[in-house]
């Protein structure tokens, strides 16, 4: 798994958590329902740092919060 992965899978069980939609994240986040689906679906790999800021903002958590997961700490570096 990348970090894009982890991130969209990441994403997409906080909002099934908090019972709301991607979209419904978007509109929280003020982020585009386009720049959020695209990102989901993997047609764009890097979501951007302040983007994914607003998402986590949207979700009301920290990026601490957000990648204190067992998903982040055991990633693979990418660069070799």
């Amino acid at each position: 798994m990348n970090i894009s992965d982890a991130v969209a899978e990441r994403l997409n069980s906080l909002c099934e958590e908090r019972g709301i939609t991607i979209n419904r994240l978007a509109t929280l986040s003020a982020v585009t329902q386009s720049t959020v689906s695209d990102f989901m679906r993997g047609n764009t790999q890097n979501i951007g740092i302040i983007t994914l800021k607003k998402l986590i903002d949207g979700l009301d958590l920290s990026i601490t919060e957000f990648f204190d997961t067992e998903t982040f700490r055991s990633l693979e570096q990418e660069i070799q």
